[in-house]
């Protein structure tokens, strides 16, 4: 079964060099071909793809707005987002990952290193590490708001149980790390995680990082 992959960049030799790697890879079907955001925005609720190839800075609409409308969509359909930008560690990367990207690679990256990341995020999985993602956090937390009332009921939901796997998930710990150091089995630890994606409405470990930060249970530097 192929990948339905849709690219939003306003660079149209950026938006062919695209075309071009992802049409000679079997498992990858290009859907869609998206000049701004809010193009990308209208094509993917249309198209139905996978993953979207999500450039930061484009007019009419930028990445970041735009993923965030595709991620939030409420009806179980969205796609992942990968963003594609051309400045590593930057403002815009934690933007994008709190608006609800599974991560990111500069535009320079391989097109082999491209196609793993979006077999990743297409399986489900966040691209960044949760840890990487902390690192990212801990540079930019001064300027992260704290969650809305709706957020803050998702978190009074958890038990003291979900909340300690929470805060070593934004630690950067795996399972098997936190099934060490709350002493439960690695399949607890699974279920468990499943358990605060589901509570949170989270996609991934990423943004139970994203959250845990947010929320104020992770403080920067804390580790």
């Amino acid at each position: 079964m192929s990948i339905r992959v849709l690219t939003a960049d306003d660079q149209p030799l950026m938006r062919a060099a695209f075309r071009i790697s992802l049409e000679r890879e079997p498992d990858f079907e290009l859907v869609g071909e998206a000049s701004d955001g809010l193009q990308a925005v209208e094509l993917a609720a249309r198209l139905h793809p996978d993953v979207v190839l999500m450039d930061i800075r484009m007019p009419v609409m930028d990445g970041i707005t735009a993923t965030r409308r595709m991620t939030t969509t409420g009806n179980g359909a969205a796609p992942k987002v990968l963003v594609i930008t051309t400045f590593d560690l930057d403002d815009y990367v934690v933007e994008a990952l709190r608006a609800g990207a599974s991560g990111f690679v500069l535009k320079d990256t391989t097109p082999e290193d491209l196609f793993t990341a979006i077999r990743v995020v297409a399986a489900g999985n966040a691209l960044l590490s949760p840890a990487v993602t902390r690192r990212l956090l801990d540079r930019y937390a001064h300027r992260l708001p704290s969650i809305g009332p709706h957020e803050s009921d998702r978190l009074d939901q958890l038990t003291p149980r979900e909340l300690e796997v929470l805060g070593l998930v934004a630690k950067g710990f795996s399972n098997t790390q936190i099934g060490h150091a709350l002493h439960l089995a690695e399949s607890s630890v699974k279920t468990h995680v499943g358990h605060l994606l589901a509570k949170l409405g989270k996609a991934d470990r990423v943004q139970l990082v994203v959250f845990a930060y947010e929320s104020r249970l992770i403080q920067p530097g804390s580790i």
